[in-house]
C-alpha cells in the first residue's frame, strides 16, 4: 500500500471504528460508561489502538497490544482493589508496562524504558479533554520534521500517529467521549515510539560511537519536552487541582510538570511505598520552583478531597 493511502485509509478507519465504539459502549454502559456530564462512555480508544495494532510495523505493534491489552482489563474491570496499596486494573497496567520495557529492551534498547513511562504522562494529559490528542499531534509533527530532515524511512510513522489522532479527537476535544486507559497507554507508547525512532535517527548522526547513552539522553529531552508541553495545555486545571486538593499553596509551573511526571496513581504508589508515613515539608524556594512540593506530596498523611476526572 502507498504510504499516503495508508494515512488515508488509518484516518478514515479510526473515524468509523470510534463511531461504533462511542454507541456500542453507549448502550452497554457499566464500567464503560462514565457517569459525568450527563453519561459519556468510556474506553472509546479502543479505536485508535486497533487501528495502530493494523498500520503499525512490527514489531512496535507488539508493543502497543500488549499495553493495549492489559489498560483495557482495566478500563473493563474498573476500579477494584487488589489491597490496601493497589488496584486489580493498576496491577494489570504495571504487568503491561513492565512487558513494555523488557520486549521493547530487545528492540530498541535502553529507551525502551522511556517509551512505556510515556504511558504515565499520556494518563494524565487524558485527565482533561482534547489535551493527550493535542500532545500527541505536536509531538508527531517534531518527530515528522526531525526524521524528515535527517532522510531517515521512519518518517511515516509519526504521520500515521497523527492520521489516527486526527480521526479519533473531535469528540474527545469536545467532551463527548473518553478513551479511557486504553487509549491513553497506546497513544503514550506509540508516541514513545515515534521519539525513540527520533533519538536513534538523531544519535547515528552526532554520535554513533556512544549510541545508547547519547539515545536515552536525547529521549529523555523529548521525554521531558513531552511533559512541559501537557503541564501548559493543563496549567489552568492543574493550579486548581493542586491548590484545591492537594493544600500546595501558590503552585509553582515546576508542580505542574512534576504532577505529569509523577501524578496519578503510579505516582502515589511509589510515594506510598517509598515515603511511608513521613510528609516533607518544602521551604527552600528554588525546590519549590522545579516542584518539589508536588514530588514529595504523600497522599497517606493529608486527607483530601477526592477530585473529578478534570484533574
Amino acid at each position: 500500500m502507498e504510504i499516503y493511502l495508508m494515512w488515508i485509509a488509518a484516518f478514515i478507519l479510526t473515524l468509523i471504528l470510534t463511531i461504533i465504539f462511542t454507541v456500542l459502549f453507549t448502550k452497554i454502559k457499566g464500567n464503560l460508561f462514565e457517569d459525568i456530564r450527563g453519561g459519556i462512555p468510556r474506553g472509546v480508544g479502543i479505536a485508535p489502538f486497533l487501528v495502530m495494532l493494523l498500520f503499525f510495523p512490527r514489531p512496535y505493534n507488539y508493543l502497543i497490544a500488549v499495553i493495549g491489552i492489559a489498560a483495557f482489563i482495566d478500563d473493563v474491570i474498573g476500579r477494584r482493589n487488589l489491597n490496601s496499596y493497589i488496584e486489580i486494573g493498576q496491577f494489570f497496567r504495571g504487568i503491561g508496562l513492565l512487558v513494555v520495557m523488557i520486549v521493547g529492551y530487545n528492540i530498541m534498547g535502553p529507551v525502551a524504558i522511556l517509551v512505556a513511562l510515556m504511558v504515565q504522562i499520556m494518563n494524565i494529559a487524558d485527565m482533561q479533554p482534547g489535551t493527550a490528542c493535542i500532545s500527541v499531534i505536536i509531538m508527531s509533527v517534531v518527530s515528522f520534521a526531525i526524521l524528515a530532515i535527517l532522510h531517515s524511512p521512519a518518517y511515516y510513522i509519526p504521520v500515521l500517529l497523527i492520521a489516527i489522532t486526527l480521526g479519533y479527537m473531535s469528540q474527545d476535544y469536545s467532551g463527548y467521549i473518553m478513551m479511557g486507559e486504553i487509549g491513553n497507554h497506546s497513544f503514550g507508547v506509540a508516541l514513545g515510539i515515534c521519539l525513540a525512532l527520533v533519538s536513534a535517527a538523531f544519535t547515528k548522526v552526532i554520535a554513533p560511537n556512544a549510541f545508547y547513552p547519547v539515545e536515552f539522553i536525547v529521549m529523555l529531552i523529548l521525554f521531558l519536552i513531552t511533559a512541559i508541553i501537557i503541564a501548559y495545555l493543563r496549567r489552568e486545571t492543574l493550579n486548581y487541582y493542586i491548590s484545591a486538593y492537594l493544600h500546595i499553596e501558590n503552585p509553582t509551573f515546576g508542580d505542574f510538570v512534576m504532577d505529569v511526571l509523577t501524578g496519578g496513581g503510579l505516582g502515589d504508589l511509589a510515594r506510598k511505598l517509598f515515603l511511608g508515613d513521613a510528609q516533607i515539608n518544602v521551604k527552600n524556594s528554588f525546590l519549590k520552583s522545579l516542584g518539589a512540593r508536588r514530588l514529595l506530596y504523600n497522599p497517606i498523611r493529608i486527607k483530601r478531597t477526592k477530585p473529578n476526572k478534570n484533574h
